[in-house]
């Protein structure tokens, strides 16, 4: 059974997270991914360990965790882009697909034929997906763009951490590189939508996506509480703005999270904490005056909770119709019943390690589910099978390539 983008072909010439992160998910739904790489060094995330990809042996593989996280299903083909030679090859691969995604400064394809403007006069049907730091326009268009960067310059770190006056406190980054990933599903979504055009119109076209546009509309609760009111929030530790209880509390042997999200579930919480009449308390019985007694209500719900392990609490609140759960680290994870009866970890066979992990697509469709074809490719490891089966070269052709060092 073919996938729900099967036929698609993308050419991804990104590196690092945001753009690979779309073409692995486009991938997944089925698409052909040709992954261009520079020769000798590819992707600059192959080398961006430890922790590296081991061998049978328990030896360290030349591919490093970061690389493996967000480049299945893929062929690799190493070419030189600076090379008139290379360009050429590109040209006629963008001929022959549906997609490019990239993620150059502004500009910087131009000066190889390979832009939107040159690509798509060899081919006007195509999706040309340029991601960068801050767009094509605008005073900061030249800058190199980061996550860390933009999680602080999009706000992301203003509202994240512990509250001000707290020990810790000051400005946090999210501990993963949040902002490239949203990116990589906005330009996702940005394609299937260029996509759906073309087969309507024929007309292919040109996407802008921006890491700093991408951080400040995934703020989403957070701007409008500014822009409804024109102060700017400040971090609040893991409680929540506009909702009480929701956040972390102490238990007897570690911590837990308590999110109510509405009047009865605090009823229910109340009565399980063994203190019906804070359910009925004015000052606690809607969700608006919990918000003006915050201080009050968490410190007595706090004195509560380390009464209990974290196990207990949670029996109880569930039977209870609370939400609630741990506080997992990645070992944790792995090993929750729920993860593994969801299959969230995969195994792929590995040409240098016999099997590479993964985890799973959380996209689950019923008519034409993801696929996992194989693992992320060794630089270079299809150069051969594509420029022969796409291009028609023959294998002298391919070897003077080679000898000239433009593959």
């Amino acid at each position: 059974m073919g996938g729900a983008l099967s036929g698609v072909r993308v050419l991804d010439l990104s590196r690092v997270l945001a753009g690979p992160w779309a073409g692995q998910l486009l991938a997944d739904l089925g698409a052909e991914v040709i992954k261009v790489e520079r020769p000798g060094s590819g992707d600059d995330t192959r080398a961006w360990g430890p922790p590296y990809l081991k061998d049978a042996a328990g030896e360290n593989t030349s591919e490093a965790a970061y690389y493996l996280c967000a480049n299945r299903n893929k062929e690799s083909i190493a070419i030189d882009i600076t090379r008139p030679e290379g360009q050429r090859l590109v040209r006629e691969l963008a001929a022959l697909s549906d997609v490019v995604i990239e993620n150059f400064k502004v500009g910087g394809l131009k000066q190889y034929g390979l832009d939107y403007d040159s690509l798509r006069r060899v081919n006007p049907r195509l999706v040309y997906c340029s991601i960068t730091g801050f767009g094509q326009d605008g005073p900061y268009a030249a800058r190199p763009g980061y996550d860390f960067l933009i999680q602080g310059m999009g706000g992301l770190m203003s509202i994240t951490g512990r509250k001000d006056g707290e020990p810790g406190s000051g400005p946090q980054k999210v501990g993963v590189a949040l902002t490239d990933v949203m990116t990589g599903l906005y330009a996702t979504v940005a394609i299937l939508a260029a996509l759906a055009h073309c087969n309507r119109t024929g007309e292919g076209q040109y996407i802008d996506l921006a890491l700093l546009d991408v951080q400040i509309a995934c703020l989403a609760n957070q701007d409008l509480n500014f822009l409804t009111t024109g102060i700017a929030p400040r971090r609040m530790g893991n409680a929540h703005p506009n909702i009480v209880p929701y956040q972390d509390f102490p238990t007897a042997d570690g911590d837990m999270i308590v999110a109510v999200g509405n009047d009865s579930q605090f009823r229910n919480l109340c009565l399980a904490l063994g203190h019906s009449e804070w359910g009925t308390d004015s000052r606690f019985a809607t969700n608006s005056s919990r918000v003006a007694n915050r201080s009050e209500l968490v410190e007595l719900l706090r004195a509560e909770t380390q009464r209990r392990t974290t196990e207990e609490w949670i029996a109880v609140l569930e039977t209870a119709g609370v939400p609630c759960g741990p506080i997992n680290d990645l070992q944790g994870v792995f090993a929750d019943p729920q993860v593994v009866a969801r299959g969230l970890r995969i195994d792929l066979p590995h040409p240098a390690a016999g099997s590479a992990p993964g985890v799973a697509n959380p996209i689950r469709l019923s008519a034409s589910p993801v696929t996992y074809r194989s693992a992320p490719p060794l630089l270079g490891q299809h150069t051969d099978d594509i420029l022969q089966r796409l291009l028609g070269l023959s294998v002298p052709e391919i070897a003077e390539l080679k000898n000239s060092m433009v593959i």
